[in-house]
């Protein structure tokens, strides 16, 4: 068993911040990469943010130089910084964990429910 929860979502203002969590636990050997999605109402799911083990970190053209992604190893937590939030960045909010379930290899993906994030004007 996988648990997967996102937190951290609200309303905001245009122009302010959120920190969005996801805490993975149960059972994962080690934790190959987190990335983070969103959904709009009537849009597809997009990637917003990803970080591989090695560090190696990727965004999507329309949050670089406002989110940042990063990950507590020690807690199997990452988490997306949120800065100079627009309206179009309203959507739920997806962490998507990709994980070992053992030494033997063998990658697994296991989504969270979603956390709301609102940006109001």
């Amino acid at each position: 068993q996988v648990q997967v929860v996102e937190s951290g979502g609200g309303l905001v203002q245009a122009g302010g911040s959120l920190r969005l969590s996801c805490a993975a636990s149960g059972s994962i050997f080690s934790i190959n990469a987190m990335d983070w999605y969103r959904q709009a109402p009537g849009k597809q799911r997009e990637l917003v943010a990803t970080l591989a083990s090695a560090g190696y970190t990727t965004y999507a053209d329309s949050v670089k130089g406002r989110f940042t992604i990063s990950r507590d190893n020690a807690k199997n937590t990452g988490y997306l910084q949120m800065n100079s939030l627009k309206p179009e960045d309203t959507a739920v909010y997806y962490c998507k964990v990709n994980y070992y379930r053992d030494y033997a290899g063998g990658l697994y993906d296991y989504w969270g429910q979603g956390t709301q994030v609102t940006v109001s004007s």
